[in-house]
């Protein structure tokens, strides 16, 4: 289908909003691809004569026709309340707390200890350490990958966790088990760029143009993961040296849960979960557990107990008896 002026126009308006307002880039694009949709949806009709009811329409045909899940439907409302809220500055006349939909009580899979090392000690390289990282302290990946040198205090043994999903800035452990090879890759890749008199990293907030011109080659700045090629930024079209993307770090973790056989769904996250569940079962407190993770609310937390209630687990089956 063909989009018009006018649509490549509102597009690009959201775009700048998002980007004033300083949401990632990850978040950018998903934005505006739901928007994209909703438009197309409705065969590209104009906006002020849609709301609620086109926003209930499109929303009712995700669920039914596209079986979405409840996070990706919750996505896609986040989307639209931004477009309207945010770029039309249009407060529309509806309870949207009515329009979400509740993601069900899933309880989070856990590996074992034992499940757990054979995973990591199958793979090699960065996608070990990243697995020591989102294990060891608790990461998730998108987290993992935006570290950067400055981040890592080898003496304090910790890692400061920037711009995190539901806090802004936290602290969680650094494993000392992954701290030998944690910088000496980067500073060779390094040391590589400024003989090649490359352009460095990609900054936060378009730091690059700004006051902070000559930092991308500046060593506290430079990812941890760094990818291995340049590459242009999609927001400022500048050829700089990104961090590694987790589709390759996600491929990996399947591959090795196929070749280990294990009997449950794995991904990076499951490490997070995992990382949570055995603090927990080794007796370590909530609140301190919620601090590492970065929950804003304990409830978030809690769902690890029902994962590790040591007294369910240490009743004998009937059966057994």
């Amino acid at each position: 289908m063909e989009t018009s002026s006018t649509h490549k126009k509102l597009i690009e308006q959201v775009s700048e909003k998002l980007r004033l307002k300083g949401y990632s880039y990850s978040t950018e694009t998903t934005y505006l691809n739901w928007i994209d949709r909703y438009l197309h949806f409705h065969d590209q009709r104009p906006l002020g004569e849609m709301g609620v009811l086109e926003i209930q329409a499109f929303l009712t045909h995700l669920v039914v026709k596209k079986r979405i899940s409840a996070s990706t439907y919750n996505q896609a409302l986040s989307a639209l309340l931004f477009l309207y809220r945010q770029v039309l500055e249009v407060e529309l006349q509806a309870d949207f707390k009515n329009f979400s939909v509740k993601r069900p009580n899933r309880l989070p899979t856990v590996l074992s200890r034992a499940e757990i090392q054979m995973l990591i000690d199958l793979l090699n390289g960065v996608n070990q350490l990243i697995l020591k990282l989102l294990y060891g302290a608790g990461l998730r990946i998108s987290e993992c990958l935006r570290l950067r040198v400055k981040d890592i205090d080898l003496d304090a043994k910790s890692i400061l966790v920037r711009d995190s999903k539901e806090v802004s800035n936290r602290f969680t452990i650094l494993p000392e088990t992954a701290t030998p090879d944690l910088l000496e890759r980067v500073r060779l890749l390094h040391q590589r760029d400024l003989a090649r008199a490359t352009a460095g990293v990609s900054m936060p907030g378009g730091l690059n143009s700004r006051k902070l011109t000559q930092a991308g080659v500046e060593w506290p700045w430079q990812y941890l993961f760094p990818a291995a090629d340049c590459s242009k930024d999609p927001l400022t079209d500048q050829l700089y040296r990104h961090h590694l993307q987790p589709n390759g770090v996600q491929k990996a973790v399947r591959k090795a849960a196929r070749q280990l056989d294990i009997g449950k769904p794995v991904t990076p996250h499951t490490f997070r979960h995992s990382f949570a569940a055995h603090l927990l079962e080794s007796g370590h407190d909530i609140r301190k557990v919620q601090q590492l993770l970065g929950h804003k609310n304990i409830k978030s937390t809690l769902i690890y107990t029902q994962v590790v209630d040591s007294d369910a687990m240490s009743v004998k089956s009937p059966l057994d008896i």
